[in-house]
């Protein structure tokens, strides 16, 4: 296993000078930003990156007074010059792409080939976002009364708080900012704490292609920098029409119950405990392509992160070998380096509750492979690890729990019925995916007695997912759809209107109600 490249160990702060020289070459400044607060640390070394000031109780309500303003300048602007605002984002993130890649990699962790995946997928959102702000769609619906219209149409809702985990720091957020801003809504972001940077230069690209187009109002979005009691805050305020929090269940728990107190509206992207089968008659070789990425991607630090393999009894034992093996030859250390696989765990956080579930499952009978942390020159605070695969004998407590780590347990299984039992045994809903050729297995695993989340697949894994499909789960994982398909109706208000062109007032179902009025 090769360990992380010994340029680390040179210059210590170079990543500090590294995102100031970043800021610099996207025309921002971070001068505002910086004070007592909140220390930001790159998991490539563990090295300090910055320090922020953070927003309190007062600076955030200020925040959601503008918003609000904005909204309602916001919302008369037609919705395709809207778009144009949108489409002018997406070029200039385009123009910037590198840079704004390395400043996620750095900040983040994830290596670079899906650090620019991911702005790619912020500039997808964005050009999806163009498309829909001409596509915002009523319907007219059939009266039963004579000489009347129904119909329904669409309204800008208000205003957008959005928060957001570290995993994705740039993509969460554009996948409801971009559409919410063609629905004609304003935004506020508090993004993670462990990635605020790689947020400010985002936003702050944003702010700057606002401030030079004239429909779009002054403070159309913000960016609120802190931690749980920020995020706190803009669930629990009035003037936020829409809470868009991913995260973790218990997380989802506490700002979904704040927000309906209020009765407010929120969508919910929380928890996912994903699972692949893989059956008898699957590419073997096709199967542990598509599960060893959606095992280790990200160092296991995805929702959609494959987390369950359940292997069919007559192929467990070579299958599990061959993975063993194909982990094994994977290259872990620094994510900046292009031959490298696995980037670093986020912090130590991360590192002891991967450890923590390591130990379970040994008490509930598993055998573990890997999940050591590995030691690097120059990176005493980082946390590197080997990814751990776990042979368990059964669904116990520490498989139904989400670790987010690179953890993958084994399961086996005899016939299918067995197989969806465990896939869909679990509190956590979000992403699923069968491996087989089997036409009869495939129906079946995507029909209603088959997976019970909101992504299902057929002969890939369970990440990766584009950003045109609806993106979200069932269960613990919230039950929201963050982006794709339909979701821009999550930030707009629903109105049902009638029309009656006739000199005669029909009531509905037939009632009557006659009345001789002068």
């Amino acid at each position: 296993m090769n360990a992380i490249d010994t340029s680390l160990s040179s210059s210590p702060g170079r990543f500090a000078d590294a995102i100031a020289g970043l800021f610099h070459d996207l025309g921002l400044s971070l001068e505002d930003d910086l004070g007592l607060g909140l220390d930001v640390f790159s998991p490539i070394d563990g090295s300090a990156l910055a320090t922020l000031k953070m927003h309190g109780a007062a600076e955030m309500d200020a925040m959601v007074a503008r918003a609000d303003a904005a909204f309602h300048t916001w919302k008369q602007v037609p919705a395709p010059h809207r778009g144009e605002l949108v489409r002018r984002y997406s070029q200039l993130v385009r123009e910037h792409k590198e840079a704004l890649s390395r400043l996620l990699t750095i900040e983040n962790g994830k290596i670079l080939t899906e650090a620019r995946g991911e702005v790619q997928e912020v500039i997808d959102i964005c050009e999806y976002a163009v498309g829909l702000s001409r596509q915002l769609f009523g319907l007219t619906i059939a009266s039963e009364r004579p000489e009347h219209r129904l119909t329904e149409y669409w309204h800008p809702l208000g205003v957008l708080g959005l928060i957001s985990a570290f995993n994705f720091p740039a993509a969460v957020w554009a996948w409801g900012t971009t559409v919410a801003l063609v629905c004609g809504d304003s935004a506020i972001w508090k993004p993670s704490e462990k990635t605020p940077l790689t947020a400010l230069a985002f936003a702050k690209l944003l702010q700057k292609v606002a401030a030079d187009y004239e429909f779009a109002p002054d403070h159309l979005v913000q960016i609120a920098i802190g931690g749980a009691e920020c995020g706190g805050i803009i669930a629990d305020h009035p003037g936020v029409s829409i809470v868009s929090a991913t995260g973790s269940v218990r997380m989802g728990q506490d700002v979904g119950v704040r927000v309906q107190r209020r009765f407010g509206r929120s969508v919910l992207e929380l928890g996912g405990n994903n699972a692949a089968i893989v059956a008898p008659s699957a590419d073997m070789g096709l199967a542990l392509r598509g599960t060893i990425f959606a095992a280790t991607g990200t160092c296991g630090q995805r929702c959609t992160t494959l987390r369950r393999l359940i292997v069919h009894d007559s192929i467990r034992a070579d299958f599990v070998k061959r993975l063993i093996a194909a982990v094994g030859s994977l290259n872990i250390g620094s994510p900046l380096a292009d031959a490298t696989h696995i980037g670093p765990l986020i912090d130590k956080a991360a590192f002891d509750a991967m450890q923590r579930a390591l130990d379970q499952a040994r008490r509930e009978g598993g055998t573990v492979h890997g999940g050591e942390r590995i030691d690097v020159d120059g990176a005493p605070g980082a946390y590197y690890v080997r990814p751990a695969i776990v042979e368990m004998p059964r669904q116990s407590d520490v498989v139904r729990e989400e670790t987010f780590a690179p953890i993958l347990y084994i399961l086996s299984y005899s016939d299918l019925n067995e197989a969806i039992a465990l896939q869909n045994g679990v509190p956590q809903g979000l992403s699923s995916c069968i491996f087989t050729n089997d036409m009869r297995e495939a129906e079946r695993f995507q029909s209603a007695t088959g997976s019970d989340c909101g992504i299902v697949n057929v002969n890939i894994g369970t990440s990766g997912a584009e950003i045109g499909g609806a993106f979200g789960g069932e269960k613990a994982t919230g039950g929201g759809r963050v982006s794709g398909s339909d979701s821009w109706k999550n930030y707009m208000r629903r109105v049902t209107a009638t029309v009656n062109y006739s000199a005669s007032l029909p009531l509905a179902q037939g009632v009557k109600f006659d009345l001789d009025v002068q």
